[in-house]
């Protein structure tokens, strides 16, 4: 069976509509769904049983952030098979099953299945990630060098943008927006569970690299497809105060992999920079163009 854990937090129509979309499209696989409810302030979680008395309800006391969430609605789980699904996803079709079968089917190093995910106006979601390391920073710097590689090889290289999400291969990490694995898969985790040391923005990363160090692989099916709206805010106060949260994590990501490190103060003083003039440049697009580069 496949626990799907959903986190509520302030989402209520979103939720519903995740919701009536996995029971109207999972057919070949038997599941539950498990909403955890991280301290809503405006619905009241007992609404959510109106609408879906089948579902289990946790209410979390606290909002203890993503990974805690997910973590109290395991504990609350009981299929040998878990699917992280975030709140504002959309399925099409019955891509749990999809997924769940080549899971039970793949060998026992694959630890992590995700998939296909596109924003609202179907353009794909660079979701079969590489980790960060120097030598990607600077191929990256220098792209239009890759353009002189084949597709195919690019694409594996690099992963990330350079990768258009049309064919199933492994990488480094996936997003948690789909994030499936094996219940077993817990007991390679530190403490047995998901690591809870970040709030939001960047937890999958982590978990991904912790379950490669224990001999687990990362897989991205290009066949499963499904709605990832991440509506981010277009405003640059909140662009500005959420891209120094994901540069925070990345660096302890980078940290936690490689330590204080000569590698490490390279790595950073190169990625902080790329992505800070990345950062003024989208915004500068975005105010003289009024075009939002994703």
């Amino acid at each position: 069976m496949v626990s799907v854990i959903i986190i509520n937090y302030n989402t209520f129509q979103l939720t519903c509509d995740c919701i009536r979309t996995v029971q109207s499209f999972t057919k070949d696989v038997a599941y539950e769904i498990v909403l955890v409810d991280n301290a809503s302030t405006i619905d009241s979680p007992d609404d959510f049983l109106v609408q879906f008395p089948d579902i289990k309800l946790v209410k979390n006391p606290v909002n203890g952030g993503f990974a805690q969430g997910n973590n109290l609605g395991i504990a609350h789980s009981s299929g040998d098979i878990i699917l992280l699904l975030n709140s504002d996803t959309l399925l099409h079709d019955d891509c749990i099953s999809k997924a769940a079968t080549f899971l039970q089917n793949a060998g026992n190093d694959i630890g992590v299945v995700s998939a296909h995910l596109t924003y609202n106006d179907g353009k794909y979601q660079h979701n079969a990630r590489a980790f960060r390391s120097i030598r990607n920073e600077l191929l990256d710097l220098f792209r239009p060098l890759l353009l002189l590689i084949p597709y195919r090889r690019r694409a594996k290289l690099m992963l990330n943008q350079y990768f258009k999400g049309d064919f199933d291969t492994n990488c480094d990490w996936v997003s948690g927006a789909f994030f499936m694995f094996r219940r077993e898969a817990l007991n390679a985790l530190p403490d047995k569970q998901l690591d809870e040391r970040f709030f939001m923005y960047g937890e999958d990363q982590l978990w991904c690299y912790q379950l490669a160090c224990a001999g687990y692989k990362s897989y991205f099916l290009s066949d499963v497809r499904l709605i990832h709206i991440a509506n981010a805010s277009t405003e640059p106060a909140k662009q500005l105060k959420l891209l120094k949260t994901m540069i925070n994590h990345e660096l302890e990501i980078m940290r936690y992999r490689k330590g204080t490190s000569l590698y490490y103060y390279v790595f950073s003083l190169i990625f902080v920079t790329k992505e800070r003039a990345r950062y003024y440049i989208k915004v500068a697009v975005q105010k003289l163009f009024n075009y939002r580069i994703r």
